[in-house]
């Protein structure tokens, strides 16, 4: 089975929180092949270097730092796979009706498409809504 970690089943997984732990139970259990998005590497590094700015400088940084290259030694252990032309074209022909889901969202839901992979993640509200996308929540 080929599935694609969202932004929030990837961080779930990576925090080792309870979510996260029961996630890996179910990858183990269905023998799947679990890969991320560069979109989603691109997310979590915004996301750790803005909460980094966000402290002041020095020690308020340093746990911030810490859960930073926790999240880069996790994308080093995983595939990524890349937004591409494929991706690209996909993303291109989504009806314009889609783009309120925004645009990050739906670069990975491209992504996911052009693999034909299961797409893991929470947010089955917008990701429903788009063509041609398995997704499914093994989160809760």
């Amino acid at each position: 089975m080929f599935v694609i970690l969202d932004t929030n089943h990837f961080r779930e997984l990576v925090l080792e929180t309870a979510c996260g732990l029961k996630l890996k139970e179910r990858l183990l259990a269905n023998e799947a092949d679990a890969f991320t998005t560069a979109v989603t590497a691109q997310e979590v590094t915004q996301g750790w270097i803005a909460e980094i700015n966000r402290r002041n400088a020095g020690r308020e940084q340093v746990p911030a730092y810490e859960q930073f290259l926790i999240a880069l030694k996790s994308l080093e252990g995983i595939v990524l796979l890349p937004f591409d032309t494929e991706a690209a074209e996909i993303f291109h022909a989504f009806p314009t009706s889609l783009r309120r889901i925004g645009t990050m969202d739906l670069k990975i839901a491209a992504i996911a498409c052009s693999h034909g992979a299961l797409l893991l993640s929470r947010n089955l509200r917008d990701f429903t809504q788009v063509p041609d996308l398995t997704v499914e929540n093994w989160l809760d």
